[in-house]
């Protein structure tokens, strides 16, 4: 990427240089390396911000069962709970984030985020935000953008892919686009923004990639929901001032050696973790016979 740089130092000097702000390099990459007017660009930021709307609130109102029987309606549970252990920004923070990533589940319309595996963490995150502060939306589209160009340094040093890095990649990145996002979107300082980075993905490094029944469905929707809070609480010690000690791109670094020496079973193969329980193991063999299409005898020849 000739505009955004191959890492976070890079963007941080350029900002430093020239006054611009984060989301500006990366708006201008997308000009320059895409091809695109910046009307269309702010147009279809618009467009896939009203998805990620649109996924939660469908998520919080239709009925959101899966074929396997694995998804039923999380999002809906958790934001009507009779008993509550979270304030009501953080309980329909989960909920929320809950259910965009059940919508994917069930087949409906998600913005992969950056994969559709972690689909409700920035819509959770991003909703919640804009009501706790009343942001305009126009301060979330640039948001986005921040979030795009944390994704792009990511995936160049490491990966966003489950397949690749673990769910660390996958989850983990969606968490750490969030949490830099937030910090932008609140004023914070770039050094802040890329603290909640690396904090982020202090939190979420490690983490295995194993889905019961190769479908993203368990544990993938919790650990959204989850994500989207370890994104809230890093963003909130990056704007109190909270070091985290090792540099935003050490911490990228890390995500990619952790993601090439974690063995194959953890990477989306569904041959190890959670999907190799025998809880696991009983879903897979019912959602396999569900899924297999009996085709009639072939009529025989004359």
């Amino acid at each position: 990427m000739s505009l955004l740089f191959n890492n976070f130092k890079s963007w941080e000097q350029h900002c430093a240089a020239t006054g611009e702000l984060l989301y500006q390099p990366v708006l201008a990459y997308e000009i320059e390396q895409k091809g695109r007017t910046e009307s269309f660009i702010w147009e279809n930021l618009a467009r896939a911000y009203n998805v990620m709307k649109d996924a939660v609130k469908t998520g919080l109102t239709d009925d959101m069962r899966s074929r396997s029987g694995m998804v039923n309606n999380s999002g809906k549970k958790v934001a009507n709970a009779p008993v509550t252990v979270l304030s009501g920004e953080f309980q329909m923070l989960v909920a929320r984030a809950l259910s965009a990533k059940e919508v994917n589940s069930c087949m409906g319309r998600v913005v992969a985020a950056p994969t559709a595996g972690a689909s409700g963490i920035l819509p959770g995150t991003l909703t919640t935000l804009q009501d706790l502060h009343h942001l305009p939306d126009r301060k979330i589209h640039e948001g986005l953008l921040v979030a795009a160009g944390i994704a792009l340094i990511i995936e160049q040093n490491a990966s966003l892919a489950g397949a690749v890095g673990g769910c660390q990649a996958e989850t983990g990145s969606a968490a750490a686009m969030a949490s830099g996002a937030i910090v932008y979107c609140l004023g914070g300082s770039v050094e802040q923004v890329f603290t909640a980075v690396a904090v982020t993905i202090q939190c979420m490094l490690g983490l295995v990639c194993d889905p019961v029944a190769g479908l993203v469905e368990v544990p993938c929707i919790v650990r959204n929901a989850s994500a989207a809070a370890i994104a809230f609480s890093s963003a909130q010690m990056a704007l109190a001032g909270v070091n985290a000690v090792i540099p935003v791109d050490e911490c990228v670094a890390a995500l990619g050696e952790v993601g090439e020496s974690m063995e194959r079973r953890y990477k989306e193969t569904a041959e190890g973790g959670l999907a190799n329980t025998p809880k696991a193991r009983e879903i897979e063999k019912l959602v396999l016979v569900q899924d297999v299409d009996i085709l009639p005898d072939e009529p025989e020849e004359p």
